[in-house]
Order: structure tokens, then C-alpha cells, then sequence
């Protein structure tokens, strides 16, 4: 369950080392201590495929430099497999001061690898997203500070609903009526996935007011009745043949909406301006609707996180980079943001500032992460996932018995859950 972002992004790997000013390709730490620099910090980037992001970072860190110029900072961008890259790193003396991560895993903080940041955030916590915070804290500490949010919504495309007399859908049966009215030979009503789930067992759970966890975060409670009730009726879709299947890009990127293979399709913000760019204002974009009156509509909050390692020799320095650059420089946040990419800035007082997220879909995107944001939790790891997955599957597809495989799932999740917290 490697963050989403990794999956859509790809560039070169690289390195440049910024020493007083002056870009110093490949040197040491003996070099970077001539240039004048008693600290090298170690900073690592999974390889963003927006272009600019990584002289971005680099200029960033360049100007942190300047200001510091006893801190040379060293910043590495990483192709390929990020987070295996990462993670068989923190293990080594090796391991970078600060990095990186997408979702955010308890079993990173159990095994000493993080370090904790909740001095750096204190007293301004209110900035940030109740979900991203609960994601980042472990017993009670905060080890991940967010860096920017990725929404996740459902795109619609304005006339095609018009035309068949739709309404962009509130609750679930709604959506599931207007998939299948909205398919016709030359288009499906919706895109979840080229497997046919996507996000959507995970929106179901939240959308009826299940989860995947308690609150406490010791038991497995997506089999609850609200949980087997959500998850049953994803069949419906399948049954319907209203949604795109086996399409040539998948969920997360825009593809399939621009050219009209379907007429809804859940993504994220990130695609919004190449949506924009081809269909003009002939888009919206709504929450995941809710499931039944009792129901509330929801969306997945994505993005990365900036963490300081907990072996790293600059522990408290990496710390400091990391309330420089995330907290205190407000115009290099929005320019991460929104000048190559789109991503809203984590802090919520910077979101209100930055004109791109004040008016149209973008602002309703923005409203729809404040408002019914969710994210996974810590505890849930790659093998809980697959579990589920797998449970899913056979219900939505083969009709299997929702609350058999479900409860099997549950319990092999939870041995799973356990073993973590032992």
C-alpha cells in the first residue's frame, strides 16, 4: 500500500550538494566541511514527475544555506521504488537526517526509525487536518509533519450529466442510478479503477460510517454490519456493467475522463489542471456520496509527509530544516503547491491565501478534504490491505457472501494488528 503519488510519478534520481551558495556535484562531507559547512543534512525526495519540483527542493535548500551557512544540505531525488528504497536505507548508517513519506506507517515509529515533532508544531496545531495528524501520531507523539494535501473526488462531467437529466449524486444509490443511465455504448457511467475498486471499498466503509479500524486502534472493525452493508452493495456496479474496466492508465490519472471514456471518475486534485486544460469548465467535482440517510459523504486525503530520521548524527538540525522550510516559509510552501503541480499547502491559513483554491472546482475540492477528509490508519499495513482486497474482490465480482469473507478477512487482519502491537 505505497503511496499513490509514487505510482504516478516518475523522474531521473540525482544528487546536488549546496554549500554556501555554490552547487557542489557529488562531494563529501570533507569538502562540503572545507567549503565552510560544519553539518551535511542528507535530504531525500521520492522522484516527483512534475517538472521543476526537483530544482525546486534544491533551490530551497540552496536558500536555507544562505541563511545557515553552517548547514550544507544535500538533496537527493529517488527514482523507481521509493519507499523500499527508503526503508532498506533507514536501516544503515546511511540512513538520511530528513526524507520523505506518503502513508504514514506505525511500525516506521515502533522501530525507532523516526524521530518525534510535536515541539516544532506546538501550539499550532489547528493548522492542520485533524486526519493528517491522527496519521503522523503515535502514543500521543506527532512524527510526521504534513508537507502539502492531496484531494481525492469525484469528477463529473457537467454537460454529459445535463443532458441525461443527472444531478452530480449526493447519496449512493444516486450514483449508482446515474452510472448506469451514463453508460452507453461509446461511454461508461463511471471510472473507480482499472480493477474495477480502486478507492471505493475504502469510501463505502466511510461513506455508511464503518472503518477499517476502532478508535483505540486495537481491533479490526470493517466487518461491523455498516461495514458488510457498504461493501455489499459495490456488486450493483459490477452487475450493472456501468463501470470502466481494464483501461490503458488508471484511477489516478485523468486520462479516461478527457476523452470521454467515462463520464465520472474518481481522482485526485492533482489532475485537475490537465482536466481543465481539455474540457475547460465543462467539469465538477463532488465528495464521495454518502451511503443511505444515516450515511456522510467522504474523501481520501493523500500527500507526503516531511520526517526526521531518528538514527541520523543532526537529529535536532534536521528538525530546524524541517520548521524552516514547512512551518515558517509560507511563499516557498504555495510554490511547492501550486507552481508545478497542484496539491493544497497542509496549513490551513496558507490554503485561504492562495488564490488557486478561492473560486470553481478548485475551491469545492479544497472544501471537500476540509470537511470530509480521511485517511488510513497508521496501523493499517501492506498485508491488512491485501487481506481486504481480496475479500473485496470476490464480493463486488463474484457475489461471494459479504459477511463470510469479510469476518475470515477481519480475523486474519487482526492476527495481523496484534502482531504489531505485541
Amino acid at each position: 500500500m505505497s503511496s499513490i503519488m509514487t505510482s504516478r510519478r516518475a523522474f531521473l534520481s540525482g544528487s546536488l550538494l549546496f554549500v554556501g551558495g555554490m552547487a557542489l556535484a557529488a562531494c563529501g562531507k570533507d569538502d562540503a566541511v572545507k567549503a565552510g559547512a560544519k553539518i551535511t543534512l542528507e535530504q531525500w525526495y521520492h522522484a516527483y514527475g512534475e517538472a521543476g519540483t526537483q530544482q525546486a527542493a534544491i533551490r530551497y535548500a540552496k536558500e536555507y544555506t544562505k541563511a545557515n551557512p553552517d548547514v550544507a544540505i544535500k538533496v537527493t531525488w529517488i527514482a523507481g521504488d521509493y519507499s523500499a528504497k527508503l526503508h532498506s536505507t533507514l536501516l544503515t548508517p546511511q540512513a538520511p537526517d530528513l526524507f520523505e513519506i506518503g502513508d504514514f506507517q506505525y511500525i516506521d515509529v515502533k522501530n525507532g526509525l523516526f524521530a518525534p515533532l510535536g515541539d516544532i508544531v506546538k501550539g499550532q496545531e489547528n493548522e492542520y487536518a485533524k486526519a493528517s495528524l491522527d496519521s503522523a501520531t503515535v502514543d500521543g507523539k506527532l512524527y510526521g509533519l504534513k508537507m502539502m494535501d492531496d484531494a481525492m473526488v469525484l469528477y463529473y462531467r457537467k454537460s454529459v450529466l445535463e443532458k441525461a437529466g443527472i444531478t452530480p449524486p449526493q447519496t449512493y444509490a444516486e450514483l449508482a442510478a446515474a452510472a448506469k443511465k451514463l453508460t452507453t455504448r461509446a461511454q461508461k457511467g463511471l471510472f473507480i479503477g482499472s480493477d474495477g475498486l480502486g478507492n471505493a471499498p475504502y469510501l463505502m466503509l466511510w461513506s455508511n460510517g464503518a472503518d477499517l479500524l476502532d478508535a483505540e486502534g486495537k481491533k479490526v472493525v470493517f466487518n461491523s454490519p455498516e461495514g458488510i452493508a457498504a461493501i455489499s452493495a459495490l456488486k450493483q456496479l459490477h452487475d450493472d456493467k456501468s463501470l470502466l474496466q481494464d483501461f490503458t492508465t488508471d484511477w489516478y490519472d485523468p486520462g479516461a475522463f478527457i476523452q470521454g471514456a467515462t463520464a465520472m471518475q474518481w481522482c485526485g486534485l492533482w489532475a485537475m489542471p490537465a482536466i481543465k486544460k481539455a474540457l475547460g469548465d465543462d467539469f465538477g467535482v463532488v465528495a464521495w456520496p454518502k451511503f443511505g440517510d444515516a450515511g456522510k459523504p467522504v474523501s481520501r486525503t493523500g500527500g507526503w509527509f516531511a520526517v526526521a530520521g531518528a538514527k541520523g548524527k543532526h537529529v535536532e538540525e534536521a528538525k530546524k530544516y524541517i520548521e524552516w522550510l514547512w512551518i515558517k516559509q509560507e511563499e516557498l510552501q504555495k510554490d511547492w503547491c501550486v507552481s508545478y503541480g497542484f496539491h493544497i499547502p497542509a496549513r490551513k491559513s496558507l490554503t485561504a491565501k492562495t488564490t488557486e483554491f478561492t473560486s470553481g472546482p478548485a475551491k469545492d475540492a479544497a472544501d471537500i478534504l476540509a470537511n470530509s477528509g480521511k485517511v488510513y490508519p497508521n496501523l493499517w499495513n501492506t498485508a491488512m490491505d491485501t487481506l481486504f482486497a481480496q475479500a473485496v474482490l470476490k464480493i463486488a465480482k463474484s457475489g461471494g457472501d459479504a459477511k463470510a469473507l469479510l469476518d475470515e478477512a477481519a480475523t486474519k487482519c487482526q492476527a495481523e494488528l496484534d502482531k504489531q502491537l505485541a
